[in-house]
């Protein structure tokens, strides 16, 4: 069995296979990390965009397409790399 907090005070219980359990322990990013983060992280990806994000992703690719960007060799000459 493994608990996972699902909202504030909210804990239920999920049955999940050994091999699964042992990919999740695999992923923990510190040994303490919750089972409820390393899950959190990987359902990320899936989530919508809010708004505001996809407005700023719009506004980058706008940029970068009318040449508004620097390529990294450029940044390590300007800082002297």
């Amino acid at each position: 069995m493994l608990a996972i907090k699902v909202s504030y005070n909210m804990v239920t219980t999920i049955q999940i296979k050994e091999d699964i359990k042992t990919t999740l322990d695999g992923m923990k990013m510190f040994e303490r990390e919750t089972y409820n983060d390393v899950l959190e992280r990987l359902l990320e990806d899936t989530r919508e965009l809010d708004e505001e994000t996809k407005k700023d992703i719009q506004k980058a690719i706008k940029e970068i397409e009318s040449g508004k960007f620097k390529t990294h060799e450029q940044l390590k000459t300007e800082m002297g790399f």
